[in-house]
């Protein structure tokens, strides 16, 4: 990416299920719905928004080799999206094991993202 134009954050939990997946989906969603970049095309090379560049970085507390980086990336509805997965997040209890939701354990998976946006 040669310009960052537009920086978004957000934080996604898997509550039940220790879905590191479904957390950096959830994170990715949160840094993106309530944003709207009514000039991005304009700015971007032949007005074009499949030019758009966008740097997901993900902060996982666990489990970087399980997460589901096409899944993250479907979010983003347009451009050239790249995943970066670095150390951070949060792991803590939820208090109690529900196994009718996959639980392994009582462990909640928070993550951290920061969708970066330019060409």
């Amino acid at each position: 990416m040669d310009k960052l134009m537009f920086i978004q954050t957000g934080m996604g939990i898997d509550v039940h299920g220790q879905n590191i997946t479904h957390a950096s989906v959830r994170a990715t969603q949160n840094a993106i719905n309530s944003n709207s970049m009514p000039g991005i095309r304009e700015a971007l090379p032949e007005e074009d928004l499949n030019n758009m560049k966008v740097r997901v970085k993900l902060a996982l507390p666990t489990d970087h080799d399980l997460l589901d980086e096409q899944e993250v990336k479907n979010v983003i509805p347009y451009g050239e999206v790249e995943i970066e997965k670095v150390q951070g997040g949060m792991l803590t209890t939820s208090g109690i094991v529900l196994e009718d939701k996959n639980d392994k354990n009582d462990q909640m998976y928070i993550v951290n993202a920061s969708v970066e946006v330019g060409y």
